[in-house]
């Protein structure tokens, strides 16, 4: 979707920084901007000729940039003045993004599960007609697949909500979190109790705190353990464990960013030398196969 480009420029710029504060390694890692590398739209126009327009159209992402009712087909009215190819054909280009360097295992969230089955599903087409080119990769679902709102806990904690307080960042600071936590919807309940169906507010909170639990407590445990606490005193043992477990990453951000050298820049060149080179190799099989 169009973007501010000044804004778009510092958004990649602080994305990238963050890959590294949170602990990728560039000597382990290839890290680098998507655009620095050409191979991944020229798969992914090549994709598009096996492409099911009927699968695309069942995809929710579109839907829910556009906020429309799942179900909802590109006849749809909406669709019709607002979709454009971009958002419709996304999936093509996740699929290129991850077919191109033969990932086999793909760290995604839970609601990037339907991408993952996409992917698979046209590295298969492209099998099917050209060859054993791809390997169908699967999806590498962590415990924390789905982080919820604390606003709203019904839907997934995102960075595209409207209330700043429905998220954490990881660039918050401990104030920030602490006041994001505090204000968090729960219920009228004053005992503390994990149930996702019937208290959803809670029991986000609940499954953040498991996240940072040092002994691996299972969200059962956990309230098991605070259900003698008030909602309050929870709300403030999640909000310092949080904001203490993001702090080291928070620094590290804040020094890269404020870094005056060509480091940021540097990591980014030699990432996408390296990618160039990754995906080449794959595209020289993909030209051969359709007969560029």
């Amino acid at each position: 979707m169009p973007q501010e480009p000044s804004l778009l420029h510092q958004w990649r710029r602080q994305t990238f920084a963050m890959l590294l504060a949170v602990g990728l390694d560039p000597s382990r890692s290839t890290i680098f901007y998507q655009s620095a590398v050409p191979a991944h739209t020229e798969l992914m126009w090549i994709l598009s000729t096996v492409a099911s327009m009927g699968y695309l159209s069942r995809m929710t992402q579109w839907k829910s940039k556009l906020q429309i009712p799942e179900g909802t087909t590109p006849d749809h009215s909406t669709a019709k003045s607002k979709l454009k190819l971009g958002l419709f054909s996304y999936p093509v280009l996740q699929a290129a993004d991850i077919l191109v360097h033969g990932a086999t295992r793909v760290p995604v969230g839970d609601d990037q599960r339907q991408h993952i089955e996409f992917t698979r599903y046209i590295a298969n087409s492209f099998n099917t007609i050209y060859g054993p080119i791809f390997r169908a990769p699967e999806a590498l679902i962590s415990s924390a697949r789905r982080v919820r709102s604390l606003k709203d806990p019904t839907l997934k904690m995102s960075k595209s909500h409207h209330d700043q307080r429905s998220r954490i960042l990881l660039t918050d600071s401990p104030e920030e979190i602490g006041i994001k936590i505090k204000f968090a919807l729960t219920d009228s309940d004053p005992v503390i109790s994990y149930d996702p169906i019937h208290r959803p507010g809670i029991s986000n909170l609940i499954e953040i705190l498991s996240q940072f639990d040092s002994d691996g407590q299972s969200c059962e445990e956990l309230a098991l353990e605070h259900r003698s606490s008030s909602i309050r005193s929870l709300k403030e043992h999640v909000a310092n464990t949080v904001s203490g477990h993001l702090r080291s990453i928070r620094e590290k951000y804040i020094s890269l960013i404020e870094d005056k050298s060509d480091y940021l820049d540097s990591v980014a060149d030699l990432g996408a030398r390296d990618a160039r080179s990754n995906a080449n190799l794959t595209m020289r099989l993909v030209r051969v196969a359709v007969g560029l």
